[in-house]
């Protein structure tokens, strides 16, 4: 199973993004996002916020959808 850093990293690198320039980008448009390296730090030991991730989702063009699991 792919963790999300990894979904994310996948779809930056699809638009020709870096983790660092994404969050220059969104920094520089108002966005409540940390720092390049914090960013990194946070998605790193598991403890980057939900709304982070909404938002860079947000401006790639993604949502994040929860769905229920069907039965095996």
């Amino acid at each position: 199973m792919i963790d999300i850093k990894q979904e994310i990293q996948i779809l930056l690198l699809k638009n020709g993004l870096s983790m660092r320039k994404i969050a220059t980008i969104l920094r520089e448009k108002g966005y409540n996002i940390p720092k390049a390296s914090g960013l990194s730090y946070r998605f790193n030991q598991k403890r980057v916020l939900y709304k982070t991730v909404e938002e860079i989702l947000d401006y790639l063009g993604y949502e994040l959808k929860i769905v229920k699991k069907e039965d095996l």
